[in-house]
């Protein structure tokens, strides 16, 4: 067990080595937009649920693609798409229909010469390494999504930041169970 976390954190700490000024482009779009919508399939769709969940609290109108009351993407929306290989049909032909309406499309991704990397206004690279120990250490997309979910968490407070937002705040917006 030691050694499967140990590989899986220093190999997130490599793939989120990416430009910080797309960070900042994707923390101004989100910001700006006067809708979001998330999609994403499988593990990635679970994390970008997450991360939408987040977006809820800081008090934004935000919609995941795909559920019953997700209302149309409009010109000016901002459409975030999680997809490790970026190659997923469903989010490669959602970044192209949402384009032709005139949404803006941020794609989250390991693949940046995918079709949803062709397909998007923003791409953030998530890249972790390729090698025999992920096989058996971090099978499958487990290093992508991991980064993933840390990486929507880390611009948590850039947003929380510009839209004055503090955890209190945040909270008044959490899911009370009765």
């Amino acid at each position: 067990m030691k050694e499967s976390q140990e590989y899986i954190i220093e190999n997130i700490r490599d793939a989120l080595r990416n430009d910080s000024s797309d960070s900042d482009r994707l923390v101004d779009m989100i910001v700006s937009a006067p809708r979001i919508f998330i999609y994403g399939v499988g593990r990635s769709g679970l994390i970008a649920k997450a991360f939408a969940i987040r977006l809820v609290q800081m008090g934004l109108e935000v919609f995941f693609v795909g559920e019953t009351v997700t209302p149309i993407v409009e010109e000016k929306h901002l459409v975030i798409i999680v997809s490790h290989t970026g190659e997923t049909m469903s989010c490669v032909q959602t970044a192209n229909i949402v384009r032709r309406v005139g949404a803006r499309v941020i794609s989250i991704t390991s693949n940046d010469h995918s079709k949803l990397a062709s397909a998007s206004n923003l791409v953030i690279h998530l890249k972790p390494r390729k090698d025999e120990d992920r096989k058996k250490l971090a099978p499958l997309g487990t290093l992508f999504e991991d980064a993933t979910m840390i990486y929507f968490d880390s611009i948590v407070a850039q947003l929380m930041q510009k839209l004055g937002q503090s955890e209190g705040s945040m909270r008044k917006r959490h899911a009370i169970w009765v």
